[in-house]
């Protein structure tokens, strides 16, 4: 066969330029080992067309050579699609947006997916799961072909979105030329959407039917599990409430939840944590999950009146005993008064009045103790009141209740406080730019873990993985798995930490992070403006004597 164009049959994107110089030395040194495949031209035509081999013929024109042999083979109804693909695979696993997209041009071929399942020794739901990927937006796509992949996690997330909802996030969270990865978990999170699973409802498909409910199968949960859910948040707990009210027991209530999970019960009533009697009564309610769970309580007895009148029969009230409700010296109206009274003079004194370097810190440490303040820490969960942060705040008075300003004991409650703070973990408790100039401060890069693990070194390109060899004088491998190999067993007594694992923020970053939040003229203009504006107010419509007039009424 002559050095000509060929019309390729599943062209394959890779960079494999250390493989191509081998094959193209082998070639020069032997010739081809292995003839391509080629096929007769479908559609009427006199030409070939390759179906296996595409990279030797290349390399065979580079290496000057004007024939080589080749095995004709039979035209196949997809020209030759399929095969180009198996053999791609069996030789090194395709990047995973180019196995996308060669399921997809099977399908179009006509290929069914149980039939690309049967060819491909895969499981027709991970045929389904992976033409689910397929309608990522394209410019993500061709992000993740760089070797930019989000987890699997992230990746389900962003397939579930519509492509408008994708298009939209992307504008905002695209790479740029500083910082050209993609903050594949800001993108995600962007995407995210409560979902509502079948297997949490105790309707049935007649009100699933009534209310508009239609079930989506999440292609990524495991197989033996019914996975099918709903985004359609408001139609699913209206269907939970129609079904409680439908099958409430003749004692039972249907009862709200605060926002922390905690169950509305009547005024007085005990909760019954054991095995419940006949007289006790039962509240259905709704769990954060959307499910409908159920607990049992009891109402106090009623008291039986010991005097009673014996002409009419009815309750004696004794006078003797009965207590009148005075008025408070201050109402509510003049507490809240108080309150900000309180809080003008607090702000005034902490920006004018002198206080010493320890007052500061520990006044700092209390702050975030305080009741108003609420942590999702990055050492597990969401603190409400932050009884923790409040913990190491306590350690600050004596037993009398004063205020130590011990530096050891305050640089102590310091650190436990910015440890329960700071996180840069990538999912809601991220401090963001703030905690990596934190830990650029107190070195905490000497503290990173050795990251030459296969758990880690699976996460990193073809590129990301031949760069960490040449810092480490490690030759890097023909295959991916046997360079991630040989830098596990490099790394197995040493320490190994990427580039992108420190600490120091992107400069771009961080003077972004500074201009978006300085403070300029305006800022300042503003405030003297709504200072101004409340001055006036309390002058105009509130007298020192207020509260003390209304107590007196």
């Amino acid at each position: 066969m002559r050095s000509t164009k060929i019309p390729t049959a599943c062209a394959r994107r890779s960079r494999r330029r250390q493989a191509d110089a081998l094959l193209l030395a082998t070639i020069k040194a032997v010739g081809i080992v292995q003839p391509p495949v080629i096929t007769p031209e479908t559609g009427g035509g006199n030409g070939y067309v390759i179906n296996a081999g595409h990279r030797r013929v290349r390399q065979a024109i580079a290496a000057g050579l004007k024939e080589i042999d080749v095995l004709v083979d039979e035209a196949a109804n997809d020209n030759g699609a399929m095969r180009s693909m198996i053999e791609n695979i069996a030789r090194e696993a395709l990047n995973p947006v180019d196995q996308w997209r060669a399921i997809e041009r099977l399908v179009a071929l006509g290929w069914t997916e149980e039939a690309i399942g049967v060819a491909l020794t895969l499981p027709v739901r991970q045929i389904r799961k992976l033409r689910l990927l397929a309608n990522v937006l394209p410019i993500m796509l061709d992000q993740m072909a760089k070797g930019d992949m989000p987890d699997e996690r992230q990746l389900r997330t962003i397939a579930s979105a519509s492509l408008d909802e994708q298009k939209e996030v992307w504008k905002k969270h695209k790479p740029s030329k500083a910082d050209p990865q993609v903050s594949w978990g800001s993108v995600a999170q962007a995407l995210t959407k409560a979902r509502m699973y079948a297997r949490h409802a105790s309707f049935g498909d007649d009100l699933a039917q009534a209310y508009g409910i239609q079930w989506v199968e999440d292609l990524f949960a495991p197989a033996d599990e019914d996975s099918r859910y709903t985004t359609d948040v408001e139609a699913f707990l209206g269907a939970q409430q129609e079904w409680m009210a439908n099958n409430l027991p003749k004692k039972g209530i249907i009862a709200e939840t605060t926002n922390w999970g905690e169950v509305k019960l009547p005024p007085k009533a005990e909760r019954v944590h054991g095995k419940p009697s006949k007289a006790d009564c039962t509240a259905m309610y709704l769990d954060r999950d959307g499910r409908v769970q159920s607990l049992h309580y009891r109402m106090p007895a009623a008291k039986k009146s010991k005097n009673k009148d014996t002409a009419t029969g009815t309750d004696a009230v004794d006078e003797s005993t009965a207590v009148s409700k005075s008025r408070p010296d201050v109402t509510r109206r003049g507490v809240e008064i108080i309150g900000d009274f309180r809080t003008d003079a607090l702000h005034e004194a902490l920006a004018r009045a002198p206080v010493e370097d320890d007052a500061l810190m520990a006044l700092l440490i209390l702050a975030f103790a305080g009741q108003n303040v609420s942590v999702d820490s990055g050492s597990g969960g969401t603190y409400y009141g932050n009884r923790r942060i409040a913990r190491h705040a306590a350690t600050l008075f004596d037993q009398d209740g004063k205020l130590v300003l011990d530096m050891d004991t305050l640089r102590v409650a310091a650190r436990s406080i910015l440890v329960e703070v700071l996180s840069c973990r990538e999912n809601r408790t991220d401090s963001g730019i703030v905690a990596r100039v934190a830990g650029e401060v107190v070195g905490a890069d000497n503290f990173l873990p050795n990251m030459g693990t296969d758990d880690f070194l699976s996460c990193l390109s073809r590129t990301a993985l031949e760069g960490s060899c040449k810092d480490a004088s490690v030759l890097p491998r023909q295959k991916v798995k046997d360079t991630r190999a040989a830098l596990g067993e490099h790394f197995k007594e040493s320490r190994f930490v990427h580039p992108a694992a420190l600490f120091a923020p992107d400069k771009a970053n961080l003077l972004a992070w500074l201009a978006k939040n300085a403070v300029t003229a305006a800022d300042e203009a503003d405030d003297q403006v709504e200072d101004t504006a409340a001055g006036d107010e309390d002058s105009g419509e509130t007298s020192d004597d207020e509260p003390f007039r209304e107590a007196a009424e």
